[in-house]
């Protein structure tokens, strides 16, 4: 017999909607109630300017390393925004903006990068799972949580987030699979910031897309302009829509740029240029969102300053809430307990003399 062709879609959609000038094309922009877009821009001010305040509280060494996400605001928070609360949210570690739109308290994040697990705590009202820090292995738990939304009949939606590097993981591979072959109401949100620490993206894969890997397992795919929170809002709606209606799972490749380190124990100027930095500074999201509303009429000069005036004031009070819960948080011999039901007896002999130094510590201190 001779060889004859399948027909495979192979086209991808790319979404951009307010360019990096403000310029919004109004065949495409998406109806927004204007409360919401304050609301957005005020969520997405905050991340910001959280995100600094931690860089520099790392810097000081009142917190741990942390990996910041300047630049990638609109990537997460533009899809986040549409859920429900009985909505479920599988984050990887760069989506703060998400967490905090769906409800999690500046403290926590302030008290999970200080070391103490009590900040990785999700309240009981919050369809939402802690960070994930193995890189990938968060796409599976979001897949069995939409498995088990379809098989209860419920219409909620499990969505979950990685970045470019995340799919180079067998995990993405194996949930993806798994989606398109039991159509699953899962939105998988990759934010592709082109750098998986040290690797580019042109090094992680030889697809012209990631959004593309979608067609071979079935589901929908494509790719936004991830620094135009009004693209990521519009095709997240489109894709949890989707999945509520029982048409399967999406993929959806945000196209962003990590400004800042990995984390803060990396030093970027080993692998990437100044110059590459500053071309994606220009297409700053939060800039391109206040250009966005002033157009529209619904943020003034004024307006901002307030805003930021508020959001300062409402970080450094989160701060001073954290600082003063650290007081009585945590005591060290707590990292003997729940790992061993009985310590071995040279866990036992180590705990025995942590406990007469730290004993010793305390009474030196009180005599000081």
């Amino acid at each position: 017999m001779p060889r004859s062709k399948i027909n495979i879609s192979d086209k991808i959609e790319y979404l951009s909607i307010l360019d990096e000038k403000g310029t919004v094309d109004k065949t495409l922009e998406p109806k927004i109630p204007n409360t919401l877009l304050i609301k957005l821009y005020r969520s997405m001010l905050l991340t910001r300017r959280f995100d600094e305040r931690l860089l520099s509280l790392q810097r000081q060494g009142r917190i741990g390393t942390f990996p910041p996400i300047t630049g990638q605001e609109a990537a997460h928070m533009g899809a986040a925004a549409v859920l429900r609360p009985s909505d479920w949210m599988v984050p990887s570690f760069r989506e703060t903006g998400a967490e905090l739109w769906r409800g999690r308290s500046l403290e926590s994040i302030f008290l999970y990068n200080a070391g103490f697990s009590e900040g990785a705590r999700i309240a009981e009202d919050r369809n939402d799972l802690p960070v994930s820090i193995p890189v990938g292995s968060q796409i599976l738990h979001a897949v069995g949580l939409g498995w088990a939304i379809k098989y209860r009949q419920k219409k909620d939606v499990a969505m979950t987030f990685f970045g470019d590097g995340g799919s180079s993981q067998g995990d993405f591979h194996e949930g993806l699979n798994f989606a398109g072959v039991f159509k699953t109401p899962v939105v998988f949100v990759c934010q592709n910031n082109q750098w998986a620490i040290s690797i580019p993206r042109s090094k992680q894969t030889r697809s012209a897309t990631i959004a593309q890997k979608a067609i071979a397992y079935g589901i929908y795919g494509i790719q936004v302009d991830g620094n135009d929170i009004l693209a990521v809002y519009a095709a997240a709606d489109e894709a949890v829509n989707r999945a509520r209606s029982g048409q399967g799972a999406t993929l959806i490749e945000s196209v962003t740029y990590r400004v800042a380190v990995h984390t803060t124990a990396d030093d970027p100027s080993r692998y990437r240029s100044d110059e590459e930095v500053e071309t994606w500074r220009k297409r700053d999201p939060l800039i391109r969102f206040q250009k966005y509303l002033t157009a529209k009429r619904l943020l003034t000069k004024k307006k901002v300053e307030a805003f930021e005036a508020e959001t300062a004031d409402k970080i450094q009070t989160a701060v001073d809430r954290a600082e003063e819960k650290l007081k009585d948080m945590g005591n060290p011999l707590d990292i003997f307990d729940h790992v061993y039901a009985v310590l071995p007896p040279q866990v036992a002999a180590q705990r025995e003399q942590f406990a007469k130094e730290q004993a010793e510590t305390e009474q030196e201190g009180h005599h000081g």
